[in-house]
C-alpha cells in the first residue's frame, strides 16, 4: 500500500471506526461550537463529529486554509453548517478577534474546543528563548485568552470548554521539555479554571490523547506504520481522531454534567501499562509479602 493510500484508509482495526450514527447518542442539535486548529487531525475529527451530531461549527485555522475548507465542505455536503476563520495564535489580538467573529456568526457560543497547538522536539540545552515563547504562546497563552474572550457568551448558554492536552502531561519522553511543559500546564489550567467557572454555569474539562493516527505522522515519517505502532499499545491499535471526538462529544453533553475539572486520558491503555513488566514476563516463584500477608488456604481464589 502506498503512503497516500494509507493516509486515506488509515489502519483497518474495526474498533477505531466511528460510524456517523454513533454520535447521535450525544445530540448537539442547535449547539454552537468553536473548534481551534480544525484544519487537520484531531481538530478536524472533532469538528466533523460535532457537525454530525447537529451542531453549527466554526473552524479555526492558523496558516493554510486548505484543511479547514475541506472539513467545512464535508460538513456542508452532509447538510451541516460550518464556517472557517483564520487567526494567528502568536498574537493575542488575533485570538480575541477570532472569538468576536465566531460568536458573531454563530449568534452565541455553547462549546469551545481548545485544540490548536504546535509541537517542538529539541534537546533541552538547544532550546532558544524564541522557541520557548512561541510554543508557550500558542499552546497556553492563546488558549487562556481565547477562553477569556469567549467566557461571557459561554456563561449565557451555560456552556462547556474542552481543552486538548496530551499524554506528554503524564509520561516523559526525551526532547519534549517545552512541549510537555505546555501540556502539563493545560491540565493545571483546566482544573483551576473549572473550579472558578463551575458556579457560573460553565463546565471546563480536558482530554489527553495518546497515540492518534493523523496526517502529520506520514509527513514526519514516510515509513510510519500504524499497525506496528499499535502492537505497542495495550488496546492493540493506534487511535483515530474519531476516538478523541467521541470523548469531546461526551464532555460537551448533558451526560457529563457532573464532570468538572477533569482530564480524560484517551490512550488505549498506554499510561495504564507498566513498561518494565515485559522483563518479568516469566512466572516468578518469589513470594513477596511472606510473613505479612496471610497465606491462602484451599483452592485458588478461596479463603
Amino acid at each position: 500500500m502506498s503512503d497516500t493510500e494509507r493516509r486515506k484508509r488509515g489502519s483497518t482495526h474495526e474498533s477505531t471506526q466511528a460510524p456517523m450514527q454513533e454520535t447521535a447518542q450525544w445530540s448537539m442539535r442547535g449547539r454552537r461550537v468553536l473548534v481551534t486548529g480544525a484544519g487537520t487531525g484531531i481538530g478536524s475529527g472533532v469538528a466533523l463529529a460535532f457537525a454530525r451530531a447537529g451542531a453549527r461549527v466554526a473552524l479555526h485555522y492558523s496558516r493554510s486554509d486548505e484543511g479547514a475548507r475541506d472539513t467545512a465542505e464535508q460538513i456542508r455536503g452532509s447538510g451541516g453548517e460550518a464556517e472557517i476563520f483564520q487567526a494567528d495564535f502568536t498574537s493575542t489580538d488575533s485570538v480575541r478577534r477570532l472569538a468576536g467573529e465566531a460568536v458573531s456568526l454563530l449568534g452565541g457560543l455553547d462549546v469551545l474546543v481548545n485544540n490548536a497547538g504546535i509541537t517542538l522536539n529539541r534537546p533541552f540545552e538547544e532550546i532558544t528563548v524564541e522557541q520557548f515563547d512561541t510554543v508557550y504562546g500558542v499552546n497556553i497563552r492563546a488558549m487562556f485568552f481565547l477562553t477569556q474572550a469567549c467566557l461571557p457568551h459561554l456563561e449565557q448558554s451555560r456552556g462547556a470548554v474542552i481543552n486538548l492536552s496530551s499524554l506528554h502531561a503524564f509520561a516523559g519522553m526525551r526532547l519534549y521539555s517545552v512541549y510537555a511543559g505546555t501540556k502539563g500546564a493545560i491540565v493545571s489550567f483546566t482544573r483551576t479554571l473549572a473550579i472558578e467557572l463551575a458556579p457560573r454555569g460553565v463546565r471546563v474539562n480536558a482530554i489527553a490523547p495518546g497515540a492518534v493516527e493523523v496526517e502529520n505522522h506520514y509527513v514526519a515519517d514516510p515509513g510510519y506504520d500504524p499497525e506496528e505502532k499499535g502492537r505497542l499499545i495495550p488496546a492493540g491499535f493506534v487511535g483515530k481522531p474519531a476516538d478523541i471526538a467521541a470523548a469531546a462529544l461526551f464532555l460537551a453533553s448533558e451526560g457529563a454534567r457532573y464532570i468538572v475539572g477533569q482530564t480524560i486520558v484517551v490512550d488505549g491503555g498506554s499510561t495504564a501499562f507498566w513498561s518494565l513488566t515485559d522483563a518479568y514476563a516469566r512466572e516468578s516463584r518469589v513470594r513477596y509479602g511472606k510473613g505479612y500477608v496471610p497465606e491462602g488456604k484451599g483452592k485458588r481464589g478461596g479463603a
